[in-house]
């Protein structure tokens, strides 16, 4: 099967944030990559990104989806609701609910729709603390994913994620092969051949000393768990007044 738009839907995970692109400068991420992957076999396909690290449900749903609606993709993503597990106050079924109506809206005009399920966060024990809000969470977009026939990425059986080797050097995002692995899982979602394996093992790695893990720890903390926990101290984000950086659709280079 082909298409000819593909708008891509969220927040850093689509994004693209932990795979930098060192020939631009630029996240690349999965969506970029899956991009690239489907105009290898059809050149005419346009692509837009319009994902926005540090952006709730709520904001998503609000700047982008109409926006994506607007430019009638016959493939578009969507991935949102993690920015608002990690706060105490988040009710899965709500958020669910929310979403579910934004893929409808996507869908409507015929589009296939791709949505995705969260990863497994036990590398990530700060983050792995709402591990059952983003297990209910999981289940309610499997089902929402059934009910609206949209294609399901289920990045919580992708057991090579779980491995810290999956993730930036914040813990939180993936890292450049993570979102290489999810490219992959997301072609074969789609029925597209390609030559990348996401299932393929993980080397043989020793084990890092005590000391050396506790450094880790504490540099990761320094640099990146405390101005997080700033950031939201103050009510910022990392996204705040920053612009989509594919807001058209466009050619894949």
């Amino acid at each position: 099967m082909s298409w000819s738009t593909f708008v891509a839907v969220g927040d850093s995970f689509t994004e693209g944030v932990g795979d930098l692109d060192p020939r631009t400068g630029v996240e690349r991420g999965w969506a970029d990559r899956v991009a690239e992957g489907l105009a290898a076999r059809h050149p005419d396909l346009r692509y837009a990104n319009l994902a926005v690290r540090g952006q709730l449900l709520e904001q998503v749903v609000e700047t982008q989806v109409e926006r994506a609606h607007a430019m009638s993709p016959d493939l578009v993503s969507v991935c949102a609701a993690g920015n608002d597990l990690l706060r105490p106050s988040a009710k899965p079924a709500d958020l669910a609910r929310r979403l579910e109506a934004a893929v409808a809206r996507l869908g409507d005009q015929g589009a296939d729709v791709l949505v995705f399920t969260g990863f497994n966060t036990r590398a990530t024990p700060v983050v792995d603390l709402v591990g059952r809000r983003l297990a209910t969470m999981n289940q309610l977009i499997r089902d929402l994913a059934h009910r609206q026939g949209a294609h399901l990425v289920d990045l919580w059986e992708m057991d090579p994620l779980a491995d810290p080797r999956a993730r930036a050097e914040d813990r939180l995002h993936l890292n450049a092969e993570g979102h290489r692995r999810v490219a992959a899982r997301v072609l074969e979602v789609l029925g597209v051949p390609t030559d990348e394996d996401w299932r393929e093992p993980w080397p043989p790695s020793d084990p890092m000393p005590w000391v050396r893990r506790r450094e880790a720890d504490l540099r990761w903390a320094r640099e990146h768990l405390l101005p997080w926990v700033s950031r939201r101290v103050q009510g910022r984000s990392t996204g705040d007044g920053r612009p989509a950086k594919r807001p058209e659709p466009a050619p894949v280079r």
